[in-house]
């Protein structure tokens, strides 16, 4: 089974746990290691290329969450990742939390970064991944903004209890928003071999009756709206979780992968794919394969615990990864499900 192997491209630096002491405004004070870690993962993403499953030599292919702000300085790094032949897609330009926005400031920070991609890639940009998973019930409204600016899907629900981030009712396999221009939201079940879903974001095929997979459960707060007639949509890629004794528990990816043992990681993967028959979707940052980026001093004891921890195993344990399971870019799926050109 393919699954989905995602980058969020931004620097150590840059990441929620440190804002309390680096400010937005000194981030060019912090040295860049961006480009060889990069260049790192590009090279074992590369030279990943036998899987278990078949004795066909498949080059990896993955979808990098680029921060405007580091496409803006290193517009040769998203080339090379483009040209590898990756789907370059959007992570915000300033790394904030969406609801510590207004709608509007979310807006023009998405619109800025879309635009930087665009240009660097000459390629529309359809997919975006909210700055440390920050689409929650508080800001849910962002998925309304996400349609009016031409994304056609997202990937930033994280459907667990965290202390800044999660959405713990949301599915936990894609799925649907229907969106109906109020605060209702319809959360359907996504099937690939659904010819409604091959329509969502490939508006020339003739479909005349939405065929909607089985419902999700609803959020609380978000409702099926029975009448609705026109509504706008957005395929939504949720961060993978297993099941264990009723609660979703993270492990595809981040310092959740750095922390566990890889036999865990690899047990409750399978399951997702054997036992669910879904794909997952996965995560890691250049920095985490950077044992020996610069410490930042000043951070709470979680904090420092959840960014460092075992960045010496990383990439060891993501080479096993790539070897043990199949992968896709989110863009390379679709295309393969007839979603999109």
């Amino acid at each position: 089974m393919l699954n989905i192997l995602t980058i969020d491209l931004e620097d150590y630096f840059q990441v929620h746990a440190f804002s309390s002491v680096i400010r937005y405004e000194d981030w060019d004070n912090y040295e860049c290691r961006i480009e060889r870690n990069t260049d790192r993962l590009l090279d074992v993403l590369s030279s990943s290329l036998r899987t278990p499953h078949s004795a066909l030599r498949t080059p990896i292919k993955a979808t990098f969450f680029v921060l405007g702000w580091i496409a803006e300085r290193y517009s040769g790094l998203v080339q090379r990742i483009q040209k590898e032949g990756h789907e370059i897609a959007c992570h915000g330009y300033a790394h904030k939390l969406i609801y510590t926005q207004s709608k509007e400031e979310f807006r023009q920070d998405i619109r800025k970064s879309k635009a930087i991609l665009e240009d660097i890639t000459g390629s529309e940009v359809i997919g975006y991944r909210a700055p440390s998973y920050s689409i929650t019930d508080k800001s849910r409204w962002a998925f309304e903004v996400l349609v009016e600016e031409g994304f056609q899907y997202d990937s930033s629900i994280f459907p667990i209890h965290h202390d800044f981030y999660g959405m713990p009712n949301a599915p936990r396999f894609p799925f649907i928003i229907s969106l109906n221009g109020t605060s209702n939201f319809e959360f359907s079940m996504l099937n690939f071999s659904n010819a409604f879903t091959h329509s969502l974001i490939n508006p020339c095929s003739d479909v005349s009756e939405p065929q909607h997979g089985s419902p999700a459960a609803p959020l609380e707060g978000i409702t099926p709206n029975s009448e609705l007639r026109t509504p706008n949509y957005l395929l939504e890629f949720p961060i993978s979780t297993a099941k264990l004794l009723g609660q979703n528990v993270p492990l595809s990816g981040g310092g959740y992968f750095r922390f566990l043992p890889y036999s865990i990681v690899k047990r409750g993967l399978n399951r997702i794919n054997k036992k669910e028959g879904q794909p997952f979707i996965f995560y890691l940052h250049p920095w985490e394969i950077d044992p020996e980026q610069p410490r930042i001093n000043g951070l709470s004891s979680r904090s420092n615990f959840r960014h460092y921890v075992n960045l010496d195993k990383t990439e060891f344990k993501f080479k096993k990864l790539l070897f043990d399971f199949e992968f896709s870019s989110i863009k390379q799926l679709l295309r393969d499900n007839g979603s999109t050109g």
